[in-house]
């Protein structure tokens, strides 16, 4: 396991006072690990966790050649092009019943979607492409057919012996259905990750307490859970902790025995005037960054050990919740890997989804890679300096003509929770990018299915 200084230096030009985005994923990419621990679990308990082990086809889909529709089966050799081919009916082949009489020329089978196609018929002729006599004949229309046509080959789909899905997949309901489709009751799955949060500082407020004056709501707890539910880890829930080395240090070392991971918010800034920093450096091997980013600018990354937390010793409204917990620890030992995030609340929810996410869904076991970024077309003027990447809030929407064109909404303060609540996406200016004109594409990352 490397430290944070042997993998920073491993980066190009790494400045924790001012690194670039592409850096801090970088450094992620090389500081988080994937999950070893795996378990198996029934296919409706496999929507979102992600495969441990191949999950190779124990038989073809589909089992045989088949009628993709209801229509007519025949011989396409039969087929003239220019011409009509009247075939006479001599029987009905129904799903999931084989077909045990014979067609000869001149004959054909009415046949419904999923039959299986008897042998030497290998073309499907829709219904609606044909013409029905009293005498039990069928004629088609010149030219509406090829041979070979709505045939779905054995195997069309997935080969038995072949790898249906791999490792590292995410399941989807989409790979739910395939893995269903193989007559599989089980899946192979890493451990769920857990992820463990909570909140700092002594102006934030819980939800229930009386308003007080400089005293806020906490609202980035709420953010964090969404954006972690939607992720479909487990999540530990550790409320606000104040700024008391005691209260500090038992949530630190309850999360980091509990959680692979940790998330906090607040208590990052240069010059703060808390307990936080202090006791992220006294717990764990960490790094303070300042990131030349929009909003987010402060952050802090590392881990955190579990060692010698005694909840006993805590006092004050920590304490219970966290001798309520000791015994609900990981598997493994060791700590978590700790990802401490600016106070503002779009700050908190730039960073997760630019930076915790990937670096999550890499500690998840997930390969697959991240949902490329739309293209779109600014409909208005932003200002934008270059050396520093930024993230503004965007509406997405299709022009007439088809394309997508991007505005902002509204106020951009990191502050500003509504504006984030009208978007449907970020707007990534990057790090080079200087100032965007009316027409002008460019990059957004979209939020549907992640926030």
């Amino acid at each position: 396991m490397k430290t944070i200084a042997q993998i920073a230096a491993e980066l190009q030009g790494y400045d924790p006072q001012a690194l670039n985005a592409d850096q801090v994923s970088a450094f992620l990419e090389r500081l988080v690990q994937p999950m070893t621990t795996t378990e198996e679990v029934g296919i409706f308990e496999g929507l979102g966790r992600v495969l441990a082990r191949d999950v190779v086809s124990p038989l073809s889909v589909p089992p045989h050649d088949n009628s993709a529709m209801d229509g007519y089966a025949l011989a396409g050799a039969q087929l003239v092009a220019g011409q009509p081919l009247t075939l006479r009916v001599v029987g009905t082949a129904l799903a999931g019943k084989a077909w045990t009489g014979t067609v000869g020329a001149g004959e054909c089978l009415k046949i419904m979607t999923g039959a299986i196609m008897p042998a030497d018929l290998d073309t499907v002729v829709p219904q609606e492409f044909t013409t029905t006599a009293a005498d039990g004949h069928i004629t088609i229309a010149a030219d509406v057919l090829r041979l070979g046509d709505n045939r779905r080959f054995k195997g069309e789909d997935l080969m038995e012996g072949g790898v249906a899905l791999s490792k590292g997949e995410l399941l989807t309901p989409a790979a739910l259905g395939l893995v269903a489709s193989l007559g599989l009751k089980t899946v192979t799955v890493y451990r769920r990750l857990r992820v463990a949060y909570f909140s700092t500082g002594d102006e934030i407020l819980s939800l229930g307490e009386p308003p007080r004056e400089g005293a806020v709501y906490d609202s980035n707890r709420y953010t964090v859970f969404g954006l972690l539910t939607r992720l479909g880890v487990e999540m530990i829930d550790l409320g606000v902790v104040r700024d008391e080395p005691a209260l500090l240090e038992a949530a630190f070392r309850d999360a980091a025995a509990r959680a692979d991971a940790i998330i906090t918010s607040g208590g990052v800034s240069v010059g703060e005037a808390d307990h936080t920093r202090t006791m992220m450096k006294q717990l764990g091997d960490v790094a303070f960054w300042r990131i030349a980013m929009r909003p987010g600018r402060p952050m802090a990354v590392g881990r955190i050990t579990a060692s010698g937390f005694q909840a006993k010793e805590v006092s004050g409204a920590y304490a219970e919740s966290a001798s309520s917990y000791q015994k609900d620890t990981k598997p493994e030992t060791g700590g978590a890997i700790l990802f401490g995030l600016p106070g503002n609340p779009v700050a908190v929810m730039v960073t997760f989804l630019a930076f915790v996410r990937p670096a999550l869904l890499r500690m998840m076991g997930s390969t697959r890679p991240a949902p490329p970024l739309l293209r779109a077309v600014s409909t208005e003027a932003i200002r934008k300096k270059p050396g520093r990447t930024e993230y503004q809030r965007g509406s997405v929407t299709t022009a007439p003509d088809g394309t997508l064109q991007v505005c902002t909404t509204g106020n951009q303060g990191s502050g500003v929770l509504s504006s984030m609540v009208q978007a449907n996406g970020l707007i990534v200016l990057h790090h080079g990018q200087g100032n965007v004109a009316p027409g002008d594409a460019v990059d957004v990352m979209v939020f549907d299915g992640v926030i």
